[in-house]
């Protein structure tokens, strides 16, 4: 292995702004908003305030899910969210969720609002709002529950650590990118093997576990994210995992889930936000950039 230049950390830590690289403008060590700004509020019972990350994706997945399920209450107005411009600091945001991550979503269907913050919990709560993709038998509940839980365990590992070691950092650090690949190609391997005896993640029903692991393995699989990392990592050793992206690929609500707030890739795979059904059809940016 070769080695970098040494690094011995001082005593006491202090920030030092101009090492951050790509993501300097919005990391930092202290939480709160940094300016006020009220978040806007549509006609629809649900209010999501997101981005088209792995995160995002999993709730705008459930969301249309549930629509297709004929869930009227499930209707939602998808707000965008820079986060590289800093909206999550904002302080509606902040209000909303304040570890000011996406996704946010906010319950106005009740007589009093309810906040929800971080991606599991969200899936959690609409499962059991509407009664959907959460299995009621104890075992399968409980199968369910510690897949969704190791996708929340394990996805730092792999975009906050591989993800960012290989395609983000200023500096390519040989220990870091070998430590983090070898993670992900192991946990890859966890769900090969799951998936060798499941159809989908938590047994022969999809659920939430599927809407949460997708996103993020899922899409790796299909080479979507890290610039090459599906040839870095050889993906297509995971027979399984493949068969399984491509089954959750092609449902319809998945694919409308994947377009919401989405702002990279194909103009017409990009609805920034979404306020009506309808959407999909007549404010994609391809159309939007057409009709000038």
């Amino acid at each position: 292995m070769t080695s970098s230049s040494e690094y011995t950390p001082p005593k006491i830590w202090t920030w030092d702004k101009e090492s951050g690289g790509q993501f300097a403008s919005i990391n930092r060590p202290i939480a709160g908003p940094t300016r006020e700004k009220e978040l806007p509020i549509g006609r629809h019972p649900l209010q999501l305030y997101s981005l088209g990350t792995p995160n995002g994706v999993k709730v705008t997945i459930m969301l249309e899910e549930l629509l297709a399920l004929g869930h009227s209450g499930a209707e939602y107005d998808a707000w965008l969210i820079r986060i590289g411009d800093g909206d999550q600091f904002g302080s509606g945001f902040v209000e909303v969720n304040p570890n000011s991550k996406i996704p946010a979503l906010m319950d106005r269907s009740g007589e009093k609002p309810v906040r929800i913050f971080e991606s599991g919990a969200i899936l959690t709560y609409l499962a059991e709002k509407f009664g959907a993709f959460l299995p009621t038998d104890p075992a399968k509940r409980a199968e369910c529950f510690s897949w969704l839980f190791w996708q929340v365990g394990s996805a730092p590992y792999l975009g906050g650590g591989f993800g960012h070691f290989y395609a983000y950092a200023p500096t390519k650090i040989e220990y870091a990118i070998n430590r983090f690949a070898m993670e992900t190609k192991r946990q890859l391997d966890v769900l090969d093997r799951r998936l060798a005896e499941s159809e989908y993640i938590a047994g022969d029903e999809f659920t939430i576990a599927d809407m949460a692991i997708w996103p993020w393995y899922g899409g790796l699989v299909k080479g979507w994210m890290y610039n090459d990392s599906a040839e870095f990592l050889q993906v297509q050793e995971y027979k399984n995992m493949k068969r399984w992206a491509d089954l959750i690929g092609e449902r319809p609500a998945v694919k409308r889930g994947r377009m919401v707030n989405r702002v990279s890739g194909e103009p017409s795979s990009q609805l920034h936000e979404r306020h009506d059904a309808s959407d999909f059809d007549t404010k994609t940016q391809d159309k939007l950039q057409a009709a000038g």
